[in-house]
């Protein structure tokens, strides 16, 4: 059920992530915005990849590499505020639903990392 949850999520956050994108451009900036463009689209990418996961390491592996890139997107949304490439109202916007995939991440790794530690034993 979360394996849903989060794609649909992250493909939805990745679609955000590419329209703020076409945002900066218009508004002049050109290297900030390709570095949220590819940590946050490859936040989706890799839940995607976690989904058909080998194993339950490699699920948490994968999940793992999101929970990174989505942090990593994080640190430029706040940077574009910072720096006024982006307003409060837009910030808050898709800053919401970056912390919500954060949380929902760490969740899934939580889960399954208990997952497999009750199966080692």
């Amino acid at each position: 059920m979360k394996e849903n949850i989060i794609k649909m999520k992250t493909f939805d956050f990745a679609v955000r992530i590419v329209n703020l994108y076409k945002l900066l451009i218009e508004r002049k900036e050109y290297v900030m915005s390709k570095q949220i463009l590819r940590s946050g689209t490859s936040v989706g990418a890799n839940a995607r990849e976690a989904v058909n996961a080998q194993s339950t390491a490699d699920f948490i592996h994968k999940f793992s590499i999101c929970q990174k890139e989505c942090d990593e997107t994080m640190f430029w949304l706040e940077l574009l505020k910072k720096t006024e490439f982006i307003n409060e109202i837009e910030f808050n916007s898709i800053y919401k639903d970056a912390e919500e995939v954060f949380k929902i991440i760490i969740s899934i790794i939580v889960t399954s990392k208990k997952k497999l530690k009750n199966v080692e034993c």
